[in-house]
């Protein structure tokens, strides 16, 4: 799986460099090859939104399009810990319609523990673009996604049955300062992952500030409100510092070309009673194409 993530990333990266010989300044319909239509396309699309950056863990209120690999290091209540390799991330790319489809690969857990190392769920992502203007008309965003997750994790490195989480999610930016929100709930589809989890509302918030023309600090409350199961009525939150830099295009010099890399980082610090991990380092590292 970490092969075929890399060689998307690799695959997307040749056809963007290569998509440089035709000026993504043409229309959609215009002749050229099929990244640069392509390119033109997402341009137009994304012109409509503001250009804010991806949180490091509250999803994107708007429509993005990135092969991205997150590396997550948990510290346990006893002092254990669990490399999370890639974090459920991999592929995501804009449709004519106002929509975004992200493919995410399972992530790599690996335990220093007597736990088995191994593969996790293999999920994906739909969002529909439901209103938005950029910073000259409002600087806001309204979406709708929904996240299914398929049980194909290995000894017990994943869930027991398929979930569907649907989610608003929102955005207002306020000249360098903006802030985005989503709001939905995991609803397995049997037992017993039901019994075991419920039914929980997870709620996530990021307010990030842009200083010059590369740095995005960020401060992230990403909370979780069980309803049923093992932990009914408790809740579990985390408040996350931290910070995306870029993006570092590969033609500064052309607004209209598309690549580039981002990267980041922050640390997840629990802030209820109830948390499965005391703190979480998070990096990021992101291909815009």
């Amino acid at each position: 799986m970490k092969i075929l993530c890399l060689s998307l990333l690799l695959l997307l990266a040749s056809a963007s460099l290569s998509a440089q010989n035709t000026p993504v300044t043409a229309p959609p319909s215009a002749h050229g090859n099929f990244y640069a239509r392509w390119s033109a396309r997402t341009n137009a699309i994304q012109s409509k939104q503001p250009a804010w950056s991806v949180p490091l863990a509250t999803t994107y209120t708007g429509l993005f399009q990135v092969v991205r690999a997150d590396f997550v290091r948990q510290i346990a209540p006893k002092g254990t810990y669990t490399w999370n390799i890639d974090n459920s991330k991999c592929v995501s790319f804009i449709t004519p319609g106002n929509l975004e489809f992200d493919i995410d690969l399972p992530p790599y857990i690996k335990h220093n523990t007597t736990a088995i190392d191994g593969w996790g769920d293999f999920s994906f992502l739909a969002k529909y673009r439901l209103a938005s203007g950029n910073a000259q008309h409002g600087a806001y965003t309204l979406s709708f996604y929904a996240l299914t997750t398929l049980p194909t994790g290995q000894a017990k490195n994943g869930s027991t049955n398929a979930s569907v989480q649907p989610n608003i999610a929102g955005g207002k930016g306020f000249g360098h300062f903006d802030v985005q929100s989503t709001f939905g709930a995991t609803l397995p589809t049997g037992n017993p992952a039901t019994n075991a989890s419920g039914r929980p509302i997870v709620w996530n918030t990021a307010a990030q500030y842009k200083i010059g023309k590369f740095f995005w600090p960020e401060l992230e409350s990403n909370a979780t409100f069980f309803k049923g199961g093992s932990n009914d009525g408790k809740t579990q939150e985390f408040i996350t510092p931290g910070i995306t830099i870029g993006k570092f295009a590969l033609h500064p010099g052309d607004k209209q070309s598309r690549p580039g890399l981002t990267f980041g980082g922050g640390m997840q610090i629990a802030t209820s009673h109830l948390h499965t991990y005391n703190h979480s380092m998070i990096l990021t590292v992101r291909w815009i194409y």
